[in-house]
């Protein structure tokens, strides 16, 4: 008895004795846990940021951005991508060309891209902030908004392109700035007239006319616009031709009428 009692104590003494140890290791397991879960926890984070930066709708630029790039385009860019974006012989700047460039890319692919190549004539010449403001009125006219803050070039690495939503025309009424193709004939009583003439198309009033390829590319259509002051641009020696017209749409009942600022033969037939 004396023996076992012995043994029972002995046994007691090592359970006790090993007891702070076992403790001390399930201490540790617990604390490389919580280590584990801290470091998840950061990657899941770091991961979400990567998985969702910010991106041109987050409002990256400022409408006064956006306006000063608008009179910096107009002057040295639209001469090869219209006015509209639309492209003439530089590539378009909007729609299913602009989201086949650019979209997925960071925003800096966009400005490298303007500012390496563009104008035609003088590229990299402008300066970076103001090459900053016509990447502000490109997404703008792509239709995405204008937030509080201009875009700054140390932003453009962290902003991701998306494809562009296309703000719509602006109507087409009465007294309304439009351009439109059409074949110049000659009417009753020394009137010209532009007939088989495309929809018209609201357009700036100060925009610049489309390019050749882009004019001879409109299709005609069913279209009659009495051309006012037809005269003062030398009719007779465009007679038949397909010609390009800007100018005041004036809408009578059972009348279309245009004023001319714009007059520009696109080819020497009208084909049938």
């Amino acid at each position: 008895m004396l023996a076992a009692a012995l043994a029972g104590g002995m046994m007691d003494r090592t359970v006790l004795a090993a007891r702070p140890r076992t403790d001390k290791i399930h201490h540790g397991e617990r604390e490389l846990r919580r280590l584990s879960l801290r470091v998840l926890s950061g990657s899941s984070l770091a991961l979400a940021v990567q998985e969702n930066p910010r991106t041109v709708a987050d409002g990256v630029y400022t409408d006064a951005q956006a306006m000063r790039g608008a009179a910096v385009y107009d002057g040295e860019c639209s001469g090869c991508h219209r006015g509209d974006l639309g492209g003439a012989t530089g590539p378009p700047l909007r729609e299913q060309r602009f989201a086949r460039d650019f979209a997925g890319k960071d925003l800096k692919t966009l400005f490298t891209k303007i500012a390496t190549t563009m104008p035609r004539n003088a590229p990299a010449s402008l300066g970076d902030n103001v090459y900053l403001d016509i990447v502000a009125h490109v997404l703008k006219e792509n239709g995405f908004p204008a937030g509080p803050q201009e875009l700054a070039a140390d932003a453009l690495e962290g902003i991701r392109v998306l494809p562009g939503k296309p703000k719509p025309p602006p109507p087409v009424g009465d007294f309304s700035y439009v351009e439109v193709v059409g074949c110049l004939t000659a009417g009753p009583q020394r009137t010209w007239m532009l007939t088989r003439a495309s929809e018209p198309v609201a357009v700036p009033a100060a925009s610049t006319r489309p390019s050749t390829e882009a004019a001879t590319a409109t299709p005609l259509g069913t279209q009659t616009f009495h051309l006012l002051d037809a005269m003062a641009y030398a009719p007779d020696g465009h007679r038949g031709h397909k010609m390009y017209v800007r100018g005041l749409l004036i809408k009578l009942p059972g009348d279309q009428r245009m004023t001319i600022s714009s007059f520009e033969m696109v080819a020497p037939t009208c084909p049938e």
